[in-house]
């Protein structure tokens, strides 16, 4: 049952991680090679305000997705301008700064040592303390997030983010604010994916820097990339597939030697499938260029 009750916890932080980057990708049709940064931000902007400064969870969780929001439009705002394959290397270095700040600002993050000990999240004297708990509450903002992001979808935001993804200069035309549109796109993105990080620091109740790196924003667009792009569907669709898919292996009696390495030879395989006969993804709507 504990094992089943982490799964599902897993699934709940994970189909946030992929929603949050649905937006920039399948909406606004921005490739971007960033989100385990935000991922990685909110986790220790969460643990920080927590340990350092005595504040509660929820609280901690609001600050960080304004903090994650806000360096996000610094980072969007310039970056918008590059087209393509720039920008995709323009969220890469981003991605790569984060890492190196997390792993190398000793003094705060405890770099590669890591920081033990997170505190539990509590709300009325509840302490989110077991699994069942705990899942009742990350199953319960995946959910809340899920059905705002449908909202946000389908509103005329969503509509003109569409508008932008299939032809910008006729956005333009019509008068409507591109690079506005895209860094909203990229707050909002950064401040969902925060919402992540919280929950998985306070999950495991310790954070390193080896969560957050380049890996591990590959996996989270490749959870999209696989499920779909451009609607709600695609992006649970693909987190249950990744999730579930490797713990498949276990039960296959395959050494542990071997299967992390196997498990990469199938994300491979399932991506270039997909990329070859079904573009836009499982359940998805956009195909990625």
């Amino acid at each position: 049952m504990n094992y089943l009750l982490h799964i599902l916890i897993m699934i709940s932080i994970y189909s946030i991680l992929s929603i949050s980057l649905n937006l920039p990708v399948g909406y606004a049709g921005l490739l971007s090679l960033a989100q385990a940064a935000f991922y990685g931000i909110g986790a220790y902007a969460v643990t920080l305000f927590m340990m350092q400064a005595g504040i509660n969870f929820f609280a901690a969780v609001v600050l960080s997705v304004i903090l994650s929001a806000i360096l996000s439009v610094f980072v969007s705002y310039p970056s918008i301008r590059l087209k393509g394959d720039y920008f995709i290397l323009a969220s890469l270095a981003f991605q790569i700064i984060v890492f190196t700040i997390l792993y190398n600002w000793i003094d705060l993050t405890r770099g590669p040592y890591g920081i033990p000990g997170i505190p539990r999240p509590e709300l009325f004297g509840i302490v989110f303390d077991s699994l069942p708990k705990f899942f009742a509450l990350s199953g319960t903002i995946a959910i809340g997030i899920l059905l705002v992001a449908k909202k946000l979808y389908s509103s005329p935001f969503g509509l003109v983010l569409k508008a932008i993804r299939e032809d910008e200069l006729s956005a333009i035309s019509i008068g409507k604010n591109v690079r506005k549109f895209k860094v909203l796109a990229f707050a909002i993105s950064g401040g969902l994916a925060a919402i992540s990080g919280a929950l998985y620091a306070s999950y495991v109740t310790y954070i390193d820097p080896t969560s957050f790196t380049l890996d591990e924003s590959i996996f989270i667009l490749s959870i999209v990339m696989v499920g779909g792009s451009g609607n709600l569907r695609g992006p649970v669709t693909g987190t249950l597939l990744m999730i579930l898919l490797p713990e498949g292996l276990r039960f296959l009696g395959i050494p542990d030697s071997v299967a992390p390495n196997l498990r990469q030879i199938i994300y491979a395989l399932v991506l270039i499938l997909l990329m070859r006969f079904r573009p836009q993804g499982l359940a998805g709507e956009y195909k990625l260029d």
